[in-house]
């Protein structure tokens, strides 16, 4: 499909976020950056496993990438297949001055590294706003806040949208806006960073769980501005161990027929129980991308 469909049919005044459904594809591109995983890397999570990273490295790091591994596709091609919204996780390494993203360990690339590749690409698709969502912060001294907000203040300069309201997509084409930063850290305060972004999390590892979480969430009705429901599973430091023949992608590729019938019976705007960005591990390899945009334009159609 075009990279460009989910604006084909919107209306100017449309607000950008019922166009986020999950421009994540993100949906949101949960733990984005969680193809890189590095295993010389230390383990940084989970506790249980961190614990006993020094002396049992070897066995341990090649069961942590496999559960850590949430996504396939690289920044560009999770671009590419209709991905908006980035779910982003920092931290800093002992032995280095660069910050890395993570999960379970530290991702071979760095945030710089992975910043460049996206800034590249919008700027060959002027059309396309993403959100990116900055959190999960570890092993960060002040200085490397303030360095990191700094380093994407400067890398993006006029593609940042400012944080007073929520645009339309309209407003972003004719200012030029393609970026929302969302930066997670009550001690960063600026016009161009947006406070963290509410994410409804299950912490289940059972689809049906995560789906009757979600559906009592929407029951209480939806939070202002933009907000994320998650369907990854979550699996812990236990669950690894128990099931060491098994990964995180056999698991959510399992469970994903199951999610994606719940993700077609929802619907954007603004009342109660509408959904307004809807995240993802592994994207691009069903139609998770295809079956939100399809939910975006029959709601434009109406």
């Amino acid at each position: 499909f075009s990279l460009e469909l989910h604006h084909v049919h919107t209306a100017h005044t449309t607000p950008l976020y019922f166009r986020f459904l999950p421009i994540w594809g993100q949906e949101r591109s949960h733990d984005a950056m969680a193809y890189s995983l590095d295993m010389d890397s230390s383990v940084l999570e989970p506790k249980k496993i961190k614990a006993l990273d020094k002396m049992f490295s070897t066995f341990l790091r090649p069961i942590v990438k496999k559960w850590g591994t949430a996504q396939e596709k690289n920044i560009s091609e999770q671009l590419d297949a209709g991905m908006r919204y980035f779910d982003l996780r920092v931290a800093g390494k002992p032995e280095s001055s660069d910050l890395f993203f993570y999960h379970g360990l530290y991702t071979t690339m760095t945030v710089k590294e992975g910043m460049t590749e996206l800034e590249k690409w919008l700027g060959q698709h002027t059309k396309e706003v993403v959100i990116l969502a900055f959190s999960h912060f570890k092993e960060m001294s002040a200085d490397q806040h303030t360095d990191l907000t700094n380093f994407l203040k400067e890398h993006f300069k006029a593609k940042l949208c400012p944080k007073p309201q929520v645009p339309s997509l309209k407003d972003c084409w004719e200012s030029g806006y393609q970026v929302i930063l969302s930066y997670d850290n009550r001690s960063v305060d600026d016009p161009v960073l947006w406070p963290g972004i509410e994410y409804w999390w299950a912490d289940h590892s059972d689809p049906k769980e995560v789906i009757s979480y979600l559906n009592n969430q929407k029951q209480k009705g939806r939070p202002e501005g933009l907000f994320v429901a998650g369907l990854n599973l979550t699996f812990d430091g236990n669950d690894m161990l128990l099931y060491l023949t098994k990964s995180l992608k056999e698991k959510t590729m399992t469970a994903y027929p199951l999610l994606l019938d719940w993700v077609k019976e929802q619907h954007s705007g603004s009342d109660k129980e509408s959904v307004n960005i809807i995240a993802g591990d592994f994207v691009g390899v069903n139609s998770f991308a295809q079956d939100i945009i399809q939910l975006n334009n029959a709601d434009n159609s109406h």
